[in-house]
């Protein structure tokens, strides 16, 4: 399960009425990558994919894949505005390390592809 604020919900309703496609959805995964290992990412899609999952909201869904679901599940998804703007928070209860700009993290079991942080 992934839960997402009331902000992030009403940014996200935003940034898909925008597209103007009512078959999209807001996908969210991991890839290997990130100074700790694992970046998330998060996009529109209209595409499901066998072994999906599937989170209901009013007026949208969250789809993550599969393999993703393992480290994501029990995600936390908010949006914060500050003076420079806005943006998507995420609070991951299966991290075990995250890097100080919070895209990326490594789990317990799994360290993923740390790369090289760009200073």
């Amino acid at each position: 399960m992934i839960t997402i604020s009331e902000a992030a919900q009403k940014r996200v309703r935003e940034l898909l009425a925008a597209d103007n496609n009512p078959n999209q959805f807001l996908r969210v995964g991991v890839r290997p990558g990130g100074c700790s290992g694992f970046t998330y990412g998060m996009g529109t899609d209209e595409n499901m994919r066998e072994g999906d999952q599937v989170v209901e909201y009013e007026g949208f869904k969250v789809v993550v894949d599969e393999e993703s679901f393992k480290y994501i599940k029990g995600l936390e998804i908010d949006f914060k505005e500050s003076m420079l703007g806005g943006g998507f928070t995420m609070e991951n209860p299966n991290a075990s390390a995250t890097c100080g700009c919070g895209v990326s993290f490594r789990t317990a079991t799994n360290e993923g592809q740390a790369e090289k942080c760009d200073d």
